[in-house]
């Protein structure tokens, strides 16, 4: 779903961060695990934003202005995964398909379920108005 000034979206979980990274001759490189899931969230921001009748105005409020990022994680089990551990791919996945940088993000919010039938992120991007002392 897409208003003027939030993105939200259900993706799948992200691999956990030992099958995120992978060392190759001595450096720390994207996995391919890592790769495909990048790719498969940019994929599904581009569907959305194609389907929304309000991606035009989203991406006009993204280009300027802090963002806010949610990401509610439904983990199999509670005990299997930290949850901090998806954070960072999910977000570089939504703002690398959207174009954005993440370090636009000024406020952070993870919260931790279980659902061991849908496994799953919910995540929400939205547009925060700027402090009063920019106006």
């Amino acid at each position: 779903m897409v208003t003027a000034n939030c993105l939200t979206l259900t993706l799948p979980v992200p691999p956990s961060i030992n099958h995120q990274y992978a060392t190759v001759n001595g450096r720390r490189l994207l996995s391919s695990k890592g790769r495909a899931y990048k790719e498969e969230v940019a994929q599904q921001v581009w569907v959305v934003l194609a389907q929304s009748l309000y991606a035009r105005a989203f991406r006009d409020r993204l280009r300027s202005g802090p963002l806010a990022l949610s990401i509610q994680f439904f983990f199999a089990t509670s005990l299997r995964r930290d949850l901090d551990g998806g954070l960072k791919i999910a977000q570089d996945a939504v703002c690398e398909g959207l174009g954005v940088n993440d370090n636009r993000i000024t406020e952070t919010h993870l919260y931790k379920h279980v659902d061991k039938t849908n496994p799953r992120i919910e995540v929400s991007l939205s547009c925060l108005l700027p402090p009063p002392h920019e106006c």
